[in-house]
């Protein structure tokens, strides 16, 4: 499924002060077999052990596509409201909380599909490459939870219209989306060029992400965070638009099938063997998280 999500995602209050830049790991996905490829996978585990947060390079989707999805994308949400929420039918919609409004097939649906099928198959190639790192077998161990035919794959395209100027902000609410983390394996986030994506330490301390043009930041989701036996961390990130420019975002959300049962692998366990989670279905895990805040920690009801 696709989805366009509607300016109003949420009104969140204005950070006291700016927070520091945070230091973001980049891994070179393009790495040749070998030493180099080696030394990619030991650094996208550390960044996944350390924030659970990274950028990727090399990573192979055409750069025409991408700003060909920012533009449409910009340009659908240029349009008059009637407009976008007219039309019925899947796979894209134009949605705000529970409210999902489709539009019938049209060369925006098509490009969004198109971009969602490289974006995965980029997706994969890190779960493949996280594998190695871990050293767990088969190589496929996390990517085919992705790659399967009815995992629970999702591409959400939000804008967030400019900011007031700093002069005009004093007493008031901003555009963005509270803290949260992503409950699903992995996510792939590209915008604009625009700042506002802001992510949590282990401390608990806030750092914004610079804004880059070339590459794709990865976060670390719940389900991959009960996979690893928790060692890698779902990552806590929020976005807080104070930008004069209005902000396009296209963030990809790999999930398992429905069906598929998520445990700790066996390999991750450690020498004493244990587990803590128990097993559960994603589609137990949806439906947990659905009853709960966007804050709220989702895991701990699965905890062993």
């Amino acid at each position: 499924m696709v989805v366009l999500a509607k300016a109003e995602l949420e009104q969140i209050a204005l950070p006291a002060a700016a927070p520091p830049t945070a230091d973001v790991r980049a891994v070179d996905l393009s790495a040749a077999p070998g030493a180099g490829r080696a030394a990619a996978a030991r650094a996208l585990v550390a960044a996944c052990e350390e924030q659970g947060f990274f950028k990727v390079t090399g990573h192979g989707v055409p750069q025409e596509l991408v700003r060909a999805v920012e533009a449409a994308a910009a340009g659908f949400f240029a349009l008059p409201q009637a407009e976008k929420e007219g039309g019925a039918g899947e796979p894209v919609g134009y949605a705000a909380a529970a409210a999902s409004l489709s539009e019938p097939s049209s060369p925006l649906r098509e490009l969004l599909e198109e971009y969602a099928a490289a974006v995965r198959r980029m997706a994969c190639g890190v779960l493949e490459l996280m594998a190695e790192g871990l050293g767990i077998e088969p190589a496929d161990a996390l990517s085919r939870l992705v790659a399967d035919a009815e995992s629970d794959n999702m591409l959400r395209v939000n804008h967030y219209p400019p900011a007031p100027r700093p002069e005009q902000q004093a007493g008031r609410l901003l555009t963005g989306f509270g803290e949260h983390t992503d409950p699903q394996i992995i996510s792939v986030l590209r915008s604009n060029g625009t700042t506002g994506l802001e992510i949590a330490g282990r401390d608990g301390a806030w750092a914004a992400v610079p804004p880059d043009t070339d590459s794709f930041f990865i976060n670390v989701g719940d389900a991959l965070q009960v996979l690893t036996n928790g060692r890698f961390r779902s990552v806590k990130h929020r976005v807080v638009v104070s930008s004069e420019r209005s902000r396009v975002s296209m963030i990809f959300f790999g999930g398992p099938p429905p069906g598929e049962r998520l445990a700790p692998l066996p390999q991750l366990l450690g020498d004493g063997g244990r587990s803590r989670y128990r097993e559960f279905t994603w589609k137990e895990y949806k439906s947990s998280s659905h009853k709960g805040r966007l804050v709220d920690n989702r895991l701990c009801h699965f905890e062993n």
